[in-house]
């Protein structure tokens, strides 16, 4: 079960122990931080999360799965998320 932002800011709220409208303000300028950082060349990273980056992909063919017909799909920017090599291995860790 997918949690909530209001659990999320009620937890740092508790682990920080501070209120719950100054964790609220303090998650708002993180997400504030993110987008604008990943608008840079450099992306946006959080220490033991993963970085938050821009990405130019090229104009390819590819295949519409209706039909099967073959398409030109166009240039674009997306963002992606990169995992923190830490974040991996507390979550998957490597077997031995």
């Amino acid at each position: 079960m997918a949690v909530t932002k209001t659990q999320i800011i009620a937890k740092i709220a508790d682990d920080a122990d501070i209120t719950k409208v100054q964790a609220k303000a303090a998650l708002e300028s993180l997400v504030t931080q993110a987008y604008k950082g990943a608008k840079s060349a450099d992306g946006f990273t959080i220490p033991g999360i993963g970085k938050l980056i821009k990405v130019k992909r090229k104009a390819r063919m590819g295949r519409n799965p209706a039909t099967g017909e073959s398409i030109k799909i166009k240039a674009k920017t997306v963002l992606k998320f990169r995992l923190a090599k830490a974040a991996k291995d507390a979550i998957t860790p490597t077997k031995k």
